[in-house]
């Protein structure tokens, strides 16, 4: 298959065909994330696409699930959009969904028309980066959307029926009453927005970013394991979306977690409560990573 750059995709896409229809990220200017720092955004030519379809289906000859690269596919043209929904489709027989990442402008550029319309033709899961409940922690990651705003993004795909699978960083506000407010914020935004799915993961500097050189500097201060592990504890414990799919179990994660709520939160608390009172083992910090 053709790629330009490095391509990403979630742990859950793992057996999916992956196709770029775009390049790299349509906001990309989080100080956290390095993922598409080598690119400049752009859509690919519809008949780039088509082609690449036409080779995949020659490879695999079917394919059940299909991942939309790079960083925000919904950013694309809504006609032409759909006019790779309808190739994958019309080309694969036991194709049973395609999912993309979704960016909360992107998203709230779209009517209700539209979005509607994308998951009529197929498109299923959508994956939104909110990082953030915190107003003051989205304009301090440079993330481009107010907390508002991102919630507004998500309510709105939620009604147009698509499985929403949310991504949190924990450790993004810094350490003390910041962890704390960031916590609390975040739970009531994913309750207020109530996705399907969500993920929190802890923030890890990547070499090069704004957010790394920050801490580098001193500017920033990254959270310890114990703290990292009690704000985990303070989301989750917030968390009032039933029913939730929660997962914690990343690579940068100390305490891997995964369960559904609500009918799993006192197991998954007393794990947390086991590895805060040192009956647990936490993950070593050379064994984390992204």
């Amino acid at each position: 298959m053709r790629y330009e750059g490095s391509i990403y995709r979630p742990p859950g896409e793992h057996g999916s065909y992956l196709l770029q229809v775009t390049v790299g990220c349509s906001h990309n200017g989080c100080t956290f994330c390095g993922m598409y720092r080598d690119k400049r955004y752009h859509v690919r030519p519809l008949p780039e696409i088509f082609a690449d379809i036409a080779l995949a289906g020659a490879y695999y000859g079917d394919v059940e699930r299909v991942f939309l690269c790079d960083g925000d596919a919904v950013a694309m043209d809504t006609a032409d959009l759909l006019a790779v929904l309808e190739r994958l489709y019309g080309s694969f027989p036991g194709l049973k969904r395609v999912n993309a990442y979704a960016g909360a402008r992107s998203t709230l550029a779209k009517t209700d028309g539209e979005l509607a319309a994308l998951r009529e033709a197929g498109l299923v899961r959508l994956y939104l980066g909110v990082e953030s409940g915190s107003d003051a922690v989205l304009r301090a990651v440079n993330k481009g959307v107010t907390a508002p705003e991102m919630l507004a993004a998500g309510q709105r795909l939620v009604k147009a029926g698509f499985d929403l699978w949310t991504m949190v960083l924990i450790g993004l506000a810094g350490p003390g009453e910041k962890s704390r407010s960031h916590a609390l914020d975040t739970a009531a935004l994913i309750n207020a927005m109530g996705p399907r799915h969500l993920s929190a993961l802890t923030y890890l500097p990547t070499p090069g970013t704004p957010l790394a050189r920050q801490a580098e500097r001193g500017e920033f201060q990254l959270l310890d394991a114990r703290e990292a592990l009690e704000e985990t504890r303070l989301l989750l414990e917030s968390l009032q979306v039933s029913p939730l799919h929660f997962t914690s179990d990343h690579a940068s994660n100390y305490l891997p977690l995964k369960g559904g709520l609500p009918e799993e939160r006192e197991r998954l608390l007393a794990l947390l409560d086991g590895a805060l009172a040192g009956r647990q083992d936490v993950r070593p910090e050379f064994w984390r990573g992204l």
